[in-house]
């Protein structure tokens, strides 16, 4: 086998923690490298063109760009594929399988707070395939920016990774992306050539062998409403032309014949249609039946299969079942269990770090992810396709260790807080058998946390981490490690509102029911008998009838109730009703609207199931 260079090739991923500055670094590259007209209007973030995404300001699936410069030595043009990669832990699946696409990265880290949580998961992962890493220090601009102390850091996560002598002597550029400049020194230049020379230089150009036969490993899946399903991967050996046959090995050794009707290629954002592709190159194939991530395209007179993609296990999971509330059918398109699994089958073909499983219960089915906010997502898209269905409270997913003792998974956490909320969050955070790791004052006055936390302990401390300081706090979380069982710690400290009867609320019933808590609902609303309509103020769950109206007489009159001042209900998001729910709940989810309910629904029938619990119990 002879490998040939591809000088006019870099193929890079740009990989880093969560706001840090990838996406908005490739807004730059695009701009400069003139893939946009003079006069076009682009929106910034313009890779995040996932509406989750933008809503959130985080990047959820890796996306493939393209952009071409000069060589300056010859003068030619040089293609370099971009990879735009998720900073979210949750999203590591995502991380993991484009690596193996590309033959180097930019590994952005902030300025300010250098290496974080994330920083540590995709170096790492990159280092293990055997990537070299340019460093690029962004934000440089940040009034509290310490570059020589962030370089210092990031060198020694190298080092503590296990990076070898060459991955450890990485070239560094310094960076605002914003404002799209960049330079060898905390100097900046005018723009970004500096990391555009660094690409060429230190980014190796593809080892192909293009007269091999042909192997193209599929890393991501997409649809085309007009060609079907595509597959997005990298092009190892030989050369592949549209609408020739081709041998697809499949993950379970089968050999089934394929035909790629199209073929494309990235240049810019567009996908461009080509006849044909050499090794080296990222292509995307429409057309094709049945792929699945992780399997391998092939010459079907030589099949050999690539090293398929592995990503670590799920942590967290939640059941995803058939309605079964008393507003089923009203406000969503699908809701049967048959498109239930149809759509969580379909979500497994490019969702890779996801799990579903069977339960006894046809209606009901396992759900296992990377953490809550990847559930969620998953929750929030099927929400806006239309679907209606019921999920539980997350749980972690426990392990047997090696003397068949019960392991759970921990997770490091950076907290960053101010000194006047340490306090509070460091209690909260022992009650949820936290170990403090480390405490450090920051220069922006700030005091950061470094703990390790069971991940169920994290189950709903989100909304209570903010609360606790006033919405100014930032948490980060990677998984650790599988450890022993930390031991029992202490559930939601509060108990539910919960609906006495169905009707709709009235402003006299509302009145009576938030002076025993918090509510979650206005005036006018319809609800239903066994809803949870608010948080009680006090442990335990208490019926309220917020349906209740007031009897006029005469001397009362109906303005009366018009006249009732309310406390505004607090409305959760998507991601808070997930944390706020209890065993004994499940959230409703529709695209209309989000409804906490108990599992069971009338109170004389759950009255009896506690009762009978406390027997089982001997209590």
């Amino acid at each position: 086998m002879t490998l040939t260079q591809r000088t006019d090739l870099r193929n890079i991923a740009i990989i880093a923690h969560v706001d840090h500055g990838k996406t908005t670094l490739v807004d730059g590259l695009l701009k400069q490298a003139l893939v946009f007209r003079a006069n076009q209007q682009v929106a910034e973030r313009v890779m995040d063109s996932n509406d989750l995404e933008r809503e959130r300001g985080i990047t959820i699936l890796a996306k493939n760009t393209a952009i071409s410069i000069p060589d300056p030595a010859t003068g030619e043009p040089v293609k370099i594929n971009i990879v735009d990669t998720p900073g979210h832990a949750d999203f590591g699946g995502e991380v993991e399988r484009v690596l193996n696409m590309v033959d180097g990265v930019l590994l952005l880290v902030d300025a300010a707070e250098g290496p974080m949580p994330q920083t540590r998961f995709v170096l790492k992962k990159a280092l293990e395939i055997g990537h070299r890493a340019i460093v690029v220090i962004n934000k440089v601009d940040r009034k509290d920016a310490e570059p020589d102390r962030v370089l210092n850091e990031t060198f020694d996560l190298f080092l503590e990774l296990g990076a070898s002598d060459e991955q450890a002597d990485f070239p560094v550029i310094y960076a605002i992306a914003t404002t799209g400049r960049a330079g060898t020194t905390p100097e900046l230049g005018a723009d970004l050539q500096p990391l555009f020379q660094a690409i060429l230089q230190y980014v190796p150009a593809p080892q192909v062998d293009p007269d091999a036969p042909l192997q193209l490993l599929v890393t991501t899946l997409g649809y085309d409403n007009y060609r079907g399903l595509t597959a997005v991967g990298r092009l190892f050996a030989g050369r592949i032309t549209a609408g020739q046959s081709l041998a697809r090995l499949s993950q379970d050794g089968e050999i089934r014949p394929e035909r790629a009707r199209y073929l494309f290629v990235h240049e810019g954002l567009e996908r461009v249609e080509v006849e044909s592709a050499e090794a080296g190159e990222i292509v995307a194939l429409a057309g094709l039946e049945g792929i699945a991530i992780g399997e391998t395209l092939a010459d079907p007179e030589n099949p050999v299969a690539l090293p398929t993609i592995r990503v670590e296990a799920p942590t967290v999971r939640m059941t995803f079942g058939v309605s079964t509330s008393p507003f089923t059918g009203r406000e969503g398109r699908w809701g049967t269990s048959r498109r239930l699994r149809e759509r969580l089958d379909n979500e497994l073909r490019h969702n890779v770090a996801l799990r579903v499983e069977d339960t006894e219960s046809a209606d009901t089915f396992l759900v296992s992810g990377r953490g809550e906010l990847h559930l969620a997502i998953l929750i929030e898209t099927m929400r806006r396709e239309g679907y209606e269905f019921q999920v539980s409270r997350p749980e972690v997913i426990l392990r047997d260790g090696p003397d068949g003792e019960k392991l759970e998974p921990f997770e490091e956490v950076h907290i960053e807080t101010s000194p006047e909320t340490v306090g509070v969050v460091v209690e909260m955070l022992g009650k949820r058998r936290g170990q403090l790791l480390d405490m450090q004052d920051m220069n922006n006055g700030s005091v950061m946390l470094t703990y390790l936390v069971p991940t169920r302990g994290l189950l709903g401390f989100r909304y209570q981490f903010l609360t606790a300081t006033r919405g100014m706090g930032t948490m980060h979380s990677i998984l650790h490690d599988y450890l022993p069982l930390a031991g029992a710690m202490q559930a939601r400290s509060r108990g539910s509102l919960i609906a006495w009867e169905t009707g709709a609320s009235t402003t006299y019933g509302l009145k009576n029911g938030e002076e025993r808590g918090v509510l979650f609902i206005g005036p006018g609303v319809e609800v239903y008998q066994g809803m949870v309509v608010g948080e009680h103020q006090r442990p335990g769950d208490l019926d309220v009838n917020i349906c209740k109206a007031r009897h006029l007489d005469n001397i009362r009159s109906s303005t009366k109730e018009i006249q009732e001042r309310l406390t505004p209900p607090r409305e959760m998001s998507l991601d808070e009703c997930i944390e706020y729910l209890a065993d004994d709940e499940l959230l409703e989810v529709t695209p209309l609207n989000l409804r906490i309910r108990k599992r069971i629904l009338p109170k004389h029938d759950r009255d009896r199931a506690a009762k009978q619990t406390k027997q089982l119990l001997g209590q």
